[in-house]
């Protein structure tokens, strides 16, 4: 019997694969002929067919059994039969696909790794990423000569301030002759000190030398010491005459009663360092000068950076008081601002009589 195959619409891409089955078809069509079933031998050739190719031959086989012959012989669902194995043959060939291209998509990127960061570096305490001087830890007195170069006398000075005065000369000591008058002043917290800088008009005068009083301010505990006593605190008034030089007067503070003087100076403290803070009123600076005018004198230094040398000292050898509270208020601002006594090397210390 010969069977008419319908064509499938097959793109060119299954041309190999349908000149293939067409050949299987006309094979199957010829064994449905048959008056039964066709044992067949396995053979090493079939042993080496491919999976597909036995699932195959495993559909023809069920094709080719069937329902009982008839009397002609024929399979009575031959035709049955063939039809189920051509919409096998069809799902078979709709279910092959062709080779899968390249994947087309873009291979994900390697996430970026962050890049390590950088060190943080140590906070400047200082302007200009310098460490400031302070009165203890890195930038304290022991380490302000290699804080900067123009600090370097700090450390290698000969006459270097302040001093523990002892074996000093009594000798007729010439007096200062204070010019000081009621000015205007105004309060600074310097980050050191409280510093009160005075109008211009205040002058003294010693050693045929005339010095403007620019500012004074305190430290606590007295820096100077007078035969290895310390006061409780210290007052130092920086003069400068017209050619440079310094003179410091320092007026010793003791625990007493209040000073009218020193309270000014507490009433008018400013809020935020760094910005002096004009008061109402004037200030008299001979209320901050002992009864006793007597002092001693030596050549010194500044007692702060740079510690530049050539200062005269004039220390007044009487205290003056100021109350319990006058100076707690100052050490809550600063409980330690003083220098360390340094080496006296053999400088001339000279006392009033």
């Amino acid at each position: 019997m010969h069977h008419r195959t319908a064509a499938l619409p097959l793109s060119p891409l299954h041309r190999p694969a349908l000149a293939w089955l067409l050949t299987w078809l006309m094979a199957a069509s010829l064994c449905l002929a048959w008056s039964g079933p066709v044992q067949a031998r396995s053979t090493p050739a079939e042993k080496s067919e491919s999976k597909s190719d036995k699932s195959d031959r495993q559909d023809k086989s069920a094709a080719e059994k069937g329902p009982a012959k008839d009397g002609t012989g024929k399979d009575e669902g031959a035709t049955e039969n063939l039809g189920l194995l051509r919409q096998r043959l069809a799902e078979r060939l709709s279910t092959r696909q062709e080779p899968a291209p390249a994947s087309g998509r873009p291979e994900p990127k390697a996430e970026p790794r962050p890049e390590p960061k950088a060190s943080k570096r140590a906070e400047p305490r200082g302007h200009g990423g310098e460490l400031h001087w302070a009165y203890e830890g890195e930038g304290g007195p022991e380490h302000w000569g290699e804080l900067k170069p123009e600090y370097r006398l700090c450390a290698t000075g000969k006459r270097q301030s302040p001093i523990d005065i002892r074996d000093g000369i009594r000798v007729d000591l010439e007096k200062i002759q204070f010019d000081y008058q009621p000015s205007s002043f105004a309060v600074l917290d310097n980050g050191h000190t409280i510093q009160v800088n005075i109008a211009p008009g205040n002058s003294l005068q010693v050693m045929g030398r005339r010095y403007e009083l620019l500012q004074f301010h305190f430290h606590r505990p007295s820096e100077e010491r007078i035969n290895g006593r310390q006061f409780d605190m210290v007052a130092h008034l920086v003069h400068k005459d017209p050619d440079g030089r310094l003179a410091v007067v320092a007026v010793l503070l003791e625990r007493g009663r209040d000073h009218p003087l020193v309270q000014t100076v507490w009433n008018n403290l400013p809020l935020e360092k760094g910005e002096a803070l004009p008061a109402p009123g004037q200030m008299d600076l001979s209320q901050l000068l002992p009864e006793d005018r007597a002092y001693y004198t030596y050549m010194g230094s500044l007692t702060t950076p740079p510690c530049s040398e050539g200062v005269l000292w004039m220390v007044m050898r009487q205290p003056v008081q100021l109350s319990a509270n006058q100076l707690n208020i100052f050490g809550k601002l600063y409980p330690m601002n003083a220098r360390p006594v340094q080496a006296g090397s053999g400088r001339l210390i000279k006392e009033s009589q």
